[in-house]
């Protein structure tokens, strides 16, 4: 249907009248988003999304709402668009809180002068990234802005699941004697953001590691019933997560330098930038905290999981004097170091 958009020139571009509430907007939402997300045409048209609550109720007893707000520069890039960081995001967040993920909303900034074609490849993302989670994008809205007052598109997408109520997991339940464990190598999507910016030419062929864990996380679920914590690492990367653990669970984490998962070109640009695939971002990975007893089994049930092939123990919790967490890293020669919370931003514009 490219080119038949209302409003849309010859040089193919969102204009302001696409989001005035006339005939311009009724055909973007029409032709571009219902054409990708709609599966009740009628129930599209709606304000708002229609859930059945009876249908919910059996699958839990608890809902789980989460949202988040996506900007990325640049919006495409190897392995995924703004639209794969939004529903993946999205679906993450309700997954590592024992959830499953059942509908999400969907709101677009756009900037006057996007091109329809990045716009129609961003939505065509997002259906499929969603397609490949089981979930529904329910509902919606749309917004124009003058040209410059966005970096040419931002998504701020909304999730709810259902927890099962044999699952209470959380940040704050990690316990000594539990294990730590990743479910891949660390830091792929920083450092694929990082390269497609263009600006060091760097030359490493990296992909974003953006994917929907919901699945990883039933099959960990389905074999470890009792995981304490569970987290996915965007912003602040594994470091991040693990000093939160560490303050929320008031314990001591200490993490093997050696048994940490990372690609050799992600340590290669790590390297020559001086950064640490542990404060990278991700979008397709996850820290998890178990009871040592199950500790193998978890393991076990990531590695047989395509998004977990590469699932590694990367660490333990310590009682710590006077319940005041601390994360430390041990290196290959044995030495210690504190490893903080990450301070700014490495790499703006990631997630």
């Amino acid at each position: 249907m490219s080119g038949t958009l209302i409003g849309i020139g010859a040089d193919g571009r969102i204009t302001l009248a696409h989001g005035g509430g006339g005939s311009a907007m009724r055909s973007l939402i029409d032709e571009v988003f219902l054409a990708a997300f709609a599966q009740d045409a009628a129930a599209a048209q709606e304000d708002q999304a229609r859930l059945d609550l009876n249908a919910l109720a059996q699958q839990g007893d608890r809902l789980a709402f989460t949202t988040d707000a996506f900007v990325v520069e640049p919006l495409e890039f190897a392995g995924g668009n703004i639209g794969t960081l939004a529903v993946c995001g999205t679906v993450n967040d309700l997954a590592v809180g024992g959830a499953t993920p059942v509908a999400l909303s969907a709101a677009f900034v756009l900037a006057e002068g996007l091109e329809l074609a990045v716009l129609r490849r961003v939505v065509q993302a997002m259906a499929q990234s969603a397609a490949r989670a089981g979930v529904r994008i329910v509902t919606g809205d749309t917004k124009v802005v003058p040209r410059h007052a966005c970096d040419g598109l931002f998504v701020t997408t909304s999730g709810i699941g259902v927890i099962r109520p044999e699952h209470s997991i959380s940040i704050a339940a990690g316990q000594p004697g539990d294990v730590v464990l990743v479910n891949g190598t660390l830091g792929d999507h920083g450092a694929a953001i990082l390269c497609a910016r263009g600006d060091l030419a760097l030359q490493a062929q990296l992909q974003s590691d953006c994917a929907p864990l919901n699945t990883l996380v039933d099959a960990l679920l389905d074999a470890v019933p009792d995981v304490h914590c569970m987290r996915d690492a965007t912003r602040g990367g594994v470091a991040g997560v693990l000093n939160e653990l560490a303050e929320d669970s008031g314990v001591l984490v200490t993490i093997k330098e050696a048994s940490l998962p990372v690609h050799p070109e992600v340590e290669g640009v790590c390297e020559i930038l001086g950064l640490d695939p542990l404060f990278l971002a991700n979008e397709g990975k996850l820290v998890v905290v178990v009871p040592p007893c199950h500790a193998e089994h978890a393991l076990a049930a990531m590695r047989g999981h395509p998004l977990g092939c590469n699932a590694a123990i990367i660490g333990t919790l310590q009682a710590s004097p006077n319940r005041r967490g601390a994360v430390h890293l041990v290196n290959e020669f044995g030495g210690t170091r504190v490893l903080t919370m990450p301070s700014g931003e490495q790499l703006p514009r990631i997630c």
